[in-house]
This record gives structure tokens, C-alpha cells and sequence, in this order.
């Protein structure tokens, strides 16, 4: 492990290791091992298609399955209405949208709890940099983020014959869903080496979130008292502004975004920080 990776010092005659934490090492810490991780996302990308016969094309497939089902129950059986779509075709673009992003967030999150544990052989080299994880699981997830948004503009173009030019600033709307989604990854990654339950409680969680989130609802159909409890959850805003650069309805809200990615910032390294505490210990428990 290069130097500045970790600190080791000797107390009462016990060599100790401190793993450096700072905002700057979060940042660094990719940068360093960029090579590494490049290889570590090649790897996960390809392992989850592996014998399978259309391999890669999988990750293209799922998410038009995704989009025709949704659209069927949703836009055809249960005749979901959405304010000021007139059509199915127009019901499910705005529905998978929202999808995109939550799908993105659920992704890391189930796969966060078990991240270390399932690694035991890594834990035990000192020198293999275990924070690439949670980086990895996000750099997966963004993967296929992206080709879900690919099939979603195709879909688009497909359909109306247009595709706005607004949907290029959904990286910008993406950028503080990572941040977030990598602090919880961070964190959960570390829990779960100590309490092996998070996991079932991370699925139960998820349920919850889906359905506390703007996904398969428009905002404006919850009574006003009630969308209080919206506003705290960074989802809600984030798959609004998504829809909002999809699909042209709106200009982005660069004051909240700008403060959205800040506290993101702030908790994604926060997440990092608990993550080089616990790790001292993985060993022990794994």
C-alpha cells in the first residue's frame, strides 16, 4: 500500500496502523488507485454476465424489460394517471425516468452490507486498498445507470420523434446521487462486517423508500400537509429535477442542486471516515 494510504506508529511497544481520513485523502484515494479500480468495475461489470450467452447485451435488455412491464401494469392495467401526460407512451418515459434513479440508489445499497464480507481474501492483504469497494459498487451501479439512460433517449427519440437537449445536464443531476449513495455505501459496507442483519433491514428499507419516493407518483398528487415528509428525503428532489432536464419540463434548481452536492460532499466523506475507523477490525470478525 503506497505511504500515504495509512499512518503506523508503536504505542506501549504494539505497532498500530491509522488510516488517513481527511477530504483530501477521499479524493485521493481514487486518483491513486484509478488503474486499480478501472479494473475492479471491468471485473465486476463482466462477472455478473459470465457464461451467460448474450453477456454484455443483458445490461441492455433489462431495462427495456423494465420499461415494458412497468409500462403495461402501470400505464395500461391500473390506468395510472400522471398530471399532464395524455398518453401511455408518454406515462412511461416519465415513469422510467424516475426509475433510473432509484434503481441506481438501490443497486449499491443491497449490495453494500455484504461488500467486505464477501471479500475475506482482500481483508487480509494489508496492502489491497479495501475503500476501492464502495467506489466500485457506485462506478457498476453508474454503469448501468447509463445504459438504462441510453434506452430510455432511444425510447424517447423512438417514440416522439425528439429528444430535448435538457437531458445533458443529467450528469449534473447525478452528480450529488453519487456522493449520497456512495457515503451510505461507505457506511453500510462497514456496518456490515459487525451486524449481519443490515442487510435484511436494507431490503426492508428499500421497499419503504420506493414508495416514499416520486417513482411511481407525481408530487403533485400528495395532499400539500403531506409533502413535508417528502422534502426530507434527497430523493424526492433529485428524480424530480431528472424528470424535470429529461424531459423539458422545467428550468434545473442550480441554488439547491449547488447546496445538494455540497452536504453530499460533506456526507460522502463522512461515510468514508467511519469506513477507515471500523476497518482496523475486519480482520478480527472476517
Amino acid at each position: 500500500m503506497p505511504p500515504g494510504d495509512k499512518v503506523s506508529y508503536r504505542r506501549d511497544g504494539v505497532e498500530s496502523v491509522h488510516y488517513r481520513r481527511s477530504p483530501a485523502e477521499f479524493i485521493r484515494t481514487v486518483l491513486r488507485h484509478r488503474s486499480l479500480l478501472s479494473e475492479l468495475v471491468r471485473r465486476d461489470v463482466a462477472g455478473r454476465y459470465r457464461d451467460s450467452m448474450l453477456g454484455l447485451m443483458w445490461s441492455f435488455i433489462n431495462p427495456l424489460v423494465m420499461l415494458a412491464a412497468y409500462t403495461v401494469v402501470f400505464g395500461v392495467f391500473l390506468q395510472t394517471k400522471w398530471p399532464g401526460v395524455e398518453n401511455t407512451l408518454e406515462f412511461s418515459v416519465v415513469l422510467f425516468a424516475g426509475l433510473i434513479l432509484f434503481s441506481f440508489v438501490a443497486e449499491c445499497l443491497n449490495r453494500a452490507p455484504a461488500l467486505v464480507v464477501t471479500q475475506p481474501s482482500y481483508v487480509k492483504k494489508v496492502v489491497f486498498p479495501l475503500e476501492l469497494f464502495p467506489w466500485m459498487v457506485v462506478s457498476t451501479a453508474l454503469f448501468h445507470a447509463a445504459v438504462s439512460t441510453i434506452v430510455w433517449c432511444v425510447f424517447h427519440l423512438v417514440a416522439f420523434g425528439r429528444l430535448d437537449w435538457t437531458v445533458a445536464l443529467l450528469p449534473l443531476v447525478f452528480m450529488p446521487l453519487i456522493l449520497i449513495t456512495l457515503g451510505f455505501t461507505f457506511l453500510l459496507a462497514g456496518i456490515g462486517v459487525y451486524i449481519r442483519d443490515v442487510g435484511q433491514i436494507i431490503t426492508i428499507a428499500l421497499q419503504l423508500l420506493m414508495f416514499l419516493s416520486p417513482v411511481f407518483y407525481s408530487i403533485d398528487r400528495i395532499p400539500a400537509p403531506y409533502r413535508t415528509f417528502l422534502a426530507v428525503n434527497p430523493l424526492a428532489f433529485l428524480i424530480e429535477q431528472a424528470r424535470d432536464v429529461m424531459l423539458a419540463r422545467g428550468p434545473l434548481d442550480i441554488p439547491g442542486m449547488l447546496a445538494m452536492t455540497a452536504g453530499a460532499f460533506v456526507f460522502a466523506w463522512l461515510g468514508f471516515v467511519w469506513f477507515q475507523h471500523v476497518r482496523e477490525g475486519f480482520a478480527d470478525v472476517l
